[in-house]
């Protein structure tokens, strides 16, 4: 890839998360009882990578639509999103989300569950705003998107407390919880603009692969990442027990001593923050840093082998662009 291009892609992605930035900072405003909507407007002004937004953006534009057509379908899923991150930021008991403190924690659990409720329900009232052509098939993609984040959030809560969990188990749950939103944003845009069967078929699979991809690279970052960077806390799924890509990939392979002390992070719901750096040490004994980055790598290319099948050839690359950025993320 040019560097010219790459330029032009960053130059494309900075000016519309700007654009997303501003148009959720003014999306609730004047809008009342300000209990409900001073809160969710704090949650949507925190600052984020607009990964959602931009691919429902950039989908519309590969099939051909124009983006201004498509901001408030932008918008909606990432009020969907954060509605999801309300949530499981309440069911984590999570102190901050991108280096801010969380919902609950700012007010209380009570306003954090109608912020996320009022944000779930906002949603479809923006979307609706820009389903022109296609609704049912917009509508059926979102809700079923929608539907799928549950169910991965209930299985990810599920395998906290089973003592095993094959890796298959977890890619079938981040599929769900992770990579349905990226999958149901990219066939949103492409629906809402009219795109083929064929250009919607590339790009949902591109937004599966992709996300299965980012969440992976999440799961990394959690354990590898600089707090100050990252605006979580280092070690915090361990910390919760989680069953992660690396923890599962370790229990699989520890023996002996290791063995038993990751299943004590099973027995006793997650470890101490003092004991994160000999987990780490750990991880990086067993192999499973690198097993995790493997992965990374082999669903990004199946991102970019089902982005090919693209019609427009000319919009490819900046799809390769994005997922090149993502993998290489340090937060």
């Amino acid at each position: 890839m040019k560097p010219a291009d790459i330029k032009k892609y960053v130059l494309f992605y900075d000016r519309e998360r700007k654009i997303i930035d501003k148009k959720l900072a003014q999306a609730l405003k004047g809008r009342s009882p300000f209990s409900l909507y001073d809160p969710a407007s704090y949650i949507l002004e925190s600052s984020g990578k607009r990964l959602r937004p931009l691919l429902v953006l950039l989908s519309a534009k590969a099939v051909g639509g124009n983006i201004k057509n498509f901001y408030n379908a932008a918008l909606s899923v990432e009020m969907l999103h954060n509605f999801t991150l309300v949530h499981d930021d309440i069911m984590d008991n999570a102190d901050l989300r991108r280096g801010k403190l969380t919902i609950h924690k700012k007010y209380n659990l009570n306003t954090a569950i109608l912020t996320g409720d009022i944000l779930a329900a906002v949603a479809y009232e923006f979307l609706l705003k820009d389903c022109k052509v296609n609704a049912k098939q917009a509508l059926d993609s979102f809700t079923k998107g929608l539907v799928e984040v549950c169910e991965g959030q209930s299985l990810d809560t599920e395998f906290e407390t089973r003592k095993n969990v094959s890796l298959p188990e977890y890619i079938k749950m981040i599929e769900k919880k992770t990579a349905a939103l990226a999958r149901m944003c990219c066939e949103l845009g492409a629906y809402l603009a009219d795109g083929s069967k064929e250009d919607i078929k590339a790009l949902s699979d591109y937004g599966k692969y992709l996300g299965i991809a980012f969440q992976i690279q999440d799961d990394l970052l959690d354990i590898m990442a600089d707090k100050f960077e990252f605006g979580k806390r280092i070690g915090g799924d361990l910390m919760e027990g989680k069953k992660t890509f690396l923890f599962i990939e370790a229990l699989e392979k520890a023996k002996g001593k290791d063995k038993n002390d990751l299943l004590k992070v099973v027995k006793n719901k997650g470890i101490k923050e003092n004991q994160i750096e000999y987990y780490k040490k750990i991880y990086e004994k067993l192999g499973v840093i690198d097993d995790a980055k493997v992965a990374i790598r082999s669903y990004s290319k199946k991102a970019l082998k089902s982005i090919s099948m693209l019609s427009n050839k000319s919009e490819v690359e900046i799809f390769y662009w994005l997922a090149d950025s993502l993998i290489k993320r340090n937060k």
